[in-house]
């Protein structure tokens, strides 16, 4: 590489670092939720653009190219996380408790939600199954019923209204 190079590749980095570098340490620390470590991968993605441009590498989209580095960076430093063994985990005071009492409160609303469906007029039933039980996208269930999305988003909205309705006073 020469000297002249040298200098204009130093200048395109300067000014990525210039221009991208908040960018970058904030995207880090969104991901990491760790200051230091957000500013050590920049800094590293910087020395690896370095590394590339100085092998004659060609950059078409400095910005894109930073950030896949910063990516893939932040990726292999998840990967080296070690996850804790339960053991330890009991040594150091930790007690697992299973509370499934939320989960079955919430299981029970739904099935006495589903027997309220049968309680509402026929129109708001049939759509109303397809949308919670069969799980059917507004333009599916638009498709089978032969009437048009919007209608089929009113239906559903004025069903759910009424389910509500029959909901609070159960």
């Amino acid at each position: 590489m020469t000297p002249k190079q040298k200098t204009e590749r130093q200048a395109v980095l300067a000014g990525a670092h210039q221009d991208f570098a908040k960018g970058l340490s904030s995207h880090a620390f969104f991901k990491l939720n760790n200051r230091s470590m957000s500013d050590d991968l920049v800094q590293d993605t910087f020395m690896k653009t370095w590394k590339y441009l100085a092998k004659d590498g060609k950059i078409d989209a400095m910005k894109a190219f930073l950030y896949h580095i910063l990516n893939n960076l932040i990726v292999d430093e998840y990967r080296k996380r070690k996850s804790l063994s339960l053991d330890v985990l009991l040594t150091k005071g930790y007690e697992p408790s299973a509370d499934y009492s939320e989960r079955m409160i919430d299981v029970l609303d739904g099935k006495s939600a589903v027997l309220l469906i049968q309680q509402l007029p026929v129109a708001y039933q049939k759509i109303m199954r397809m949308r919670y039980i069969q799980d059917l996208s507004l333009a599916e269930m638009a498709l089978l019923t032969g009437k048009s999305k919007n209608t089929t988003a009113v239906q559903l909205h004025r069903g759910l209204a009424k389910l509500k309705l029959l909901y609070n006073h159960a």
